[in-house]
């Protein structure tokens, strides 16, 4: 058995030719949709991400707005820029990048985002959204991995309606974010949430349907613990020094082996990752024709 492949930048493509449209409807009744981001430091995964996605917003007309601060900036520096995003009309959302440097109060500094222009579906007013309101639709942003995973499967017609679902991580912007998500009614899968706690992972991945690594760790999913023909998501990024070009390269956390007997793999980078960006564009876009549709 060799996988299919779950091709992430080809959807996430066709889902930018679709917003497209809709930005071009928003601004035909004067809504300029606008992104913003705040960078602390100089991550080289953070950076190239954040660029990502500014040429992202360029491609389908949205609005770029950005603030960098240095690694050593102040946390009332990060705070005073998240608040100037907040009052700022010309910002639909915006995303502070994770991880901030260390020492910094991440959620403290989260918490000061304005829910309505939460574009990661980060906030605590957000997520416990997705806690409260199980049999009722989400008027707010989804978290973007979790979403994206959700999109990509939806859109091959891979449903995960009765799976067992094996989640490798509990980070919050993959983990537990999926965790949530995934067991809402409309999507009824049952979850496995498995962490640096969780004894017999293996075992564990084996009983599972579905599998969403995320724990960041290179090839940590070997092939001979996955069930054949199990669907793999490949979410974890560790980035390495490539001693060929001078630049670094990724590897994700899904040993390349278990394409051999899973059924369908996403590949990593050009799986997940797109539709991550591309989630981030929709909810802009979704934010916006809310904010269109309450005026």
């Amino acid at each position: 058995m060799v996988a299919q492949i779950l091709d992430g930048k080809k959807i996430a493509a066709d889902i930018k030719q679709e917003l497209r449209s809709r930005i071009e409807t928003l601004k035909q009744h004067g809504i300029e949709p606008g992104l913003g981001t705040i960078l602390v430091g100089d991550d080289p995964g953070s950076r190239a991400y954040v660029a990502g996605k500014h040429r992202d917003c360029q491609e389908v007309g949205i609005t770029s707005l950005r603030i960098d601060l240095p690694a050593d900036a102040p946390a009332q520096a990060v705070r005073e820029a998240i608040l100037s995003f907040n009052a700022d009309p010309a910002c639909t959302g915006y995303i502070v990048q994770l991880p901030l440097p260390a020492g910094m109060p991440s959620n403290e500094l989260i918490e000061l985002i304005d829910p309505q222009k939460d574009a990661d579906g980060l906030h605590p007013v957000n997520l416990g959204r997705l806690v409260l309101r199980v049999g009722e639709p989400l008027s707010t942003s989804l978290p973007c991995t979790p979403a994206g995973i959700l999109e990509l499967l939806e859109r091959y017609g891979l449903s995960l309606e009765g799976k067992r679902v094996a989640v490798l991580g509990r980070g919050v912007t993959v983990g537990r974010p999926a965790g949530l998500l995934l067991t809402r009614r409309e999507i009824n899968a049952t979850v496995t949430l498995c962490h640096t706690g969780t004894p017999d992972v293996p075992q564990i991945v084996r009983e599972s349907d579905v599998v969403i690594a995320s724990v960041g760790q290179p090839h940590f999913v070997k092939p001979e613990w996955i069930k054949p023909g199990a669907i793999v998501l490949d979410v974890g990024v560790t980035r390495v020094p490539n001693p060929e070009t001078g630049r670094f390269k990724t590897i994700g956390d899904v040993d390349p082996g278990v394409a051999e007997v899973a059924g369908w793999v996403s590949p990593n980078p050009g799986g997940v990752g797109p539709m991550t960006r591309v989630m981030l564009l929709r909810n802009i876009v979704e934010t916006a024709e809310r904010q269109y549709s309450a005026s």
